[in-house]
């Protein structure tokens, strides 16, 4: 089954189960679902979460209790700009210097609370948190379709921001979670840990996670986009 009909399905089953919950309707976006807050203490119960000092975060509404979270527990959080159309692609939340996390956390208030920080600037980050539509028992995600998280990924992996050491994680519902294979290309990040509010999922690493950007994969019309890919372009020729 192609990535799209998958994401159709989960969308419509999330919508039809009453599952899905704000904002509306669940398709075409990271979908924020019923027991999001108890997949996000599930999360926070685990190794990888405790040893973390610093997390990177999508900024879509299911992640949202991931982030405050993160801030509350006194780590680092980092959130990339929308689309990395900035040079400075992504924003900083330090726990030390914010003070009213609920609104820093959200996607109006995260540009007033942070800091722009190119790629370079970062530290190394020990814990990436993905959004995803949905997601196999293997550690296989599929996203919304637009490759951002990947490519934000590869950015950092880049920079040695991202390597090894990284663990990567997302948090759904179990009518996100796919018992077959899904679909995975080689610069689709592969899940460390699948978090949902009933359990916690380990698949095994078998070697998948991309090292950098797929340059065969990126469009020109990408790469004219982001002023962060120009740059690693040029470095690279």
């Amino acid at each position: 089954m192609e990535k799209e009909q998958i994401r159709q399905q989960v969308w419509d089953d999330l919508e039809e189960s009453g599952t899905a919950r704000f904002p509306y309707p669940p398709h075409y976006r990271i979908p924020n679902f019923a027991g999001a807050d108890a997949a996000a203490d599930r999360l926070t119960e685990t190794d990888e979460w405790q040893a973390a000092r610093t997390v990177k975060a999508n900024p879509d509404a299911p992640q949202l209790p991931v982030r405050r979270a993160a801030l509350r527990a006194g780590k680092t959080l980092f959130v990339a700009v929308p689309r990395l159309r900035d040079e400075r692609c992504f924003v900083e939340l330090d726990p030390e210097t914010v003070t009213d996390i609920d609104d820093a956390t959200t996607v109006g208030g995260l540009g007033d609370a942070g800091v722009a920080v190119a790629p370079d600037e970062l530290p190394h980050v020990d814990l990436v948190v993905s959004g995803s539509v949905a997601v196999s028992e293997d550690g296989a995600r599929i996203g919304k379709g637009e490759g951002y998280s990947d490519l934000e990924f590869g950015v950092l992996a880049e920079f040695d921001r991202v390597d090894a050491e990284t663990t990567v994680a997302t948090t759904v519902h179990e009518r996100q979670v796919r018992g077959e294979s899904l679909p995975h290309g080689e610069h689709d990040v592969p899940m460390d840990l699948v978090v949902t509010p009933e359990r916690t999922l380990r698949p095994a690493r078998d070697g998948r996670r991309p090292s950098g950007i797929d340059w065969r994969a990126l469009p020109a019309e990408r790469v004219d986009e982001i002023p962060v890919l120009q740059r690693l372009q040029e470095e690279v020729q």
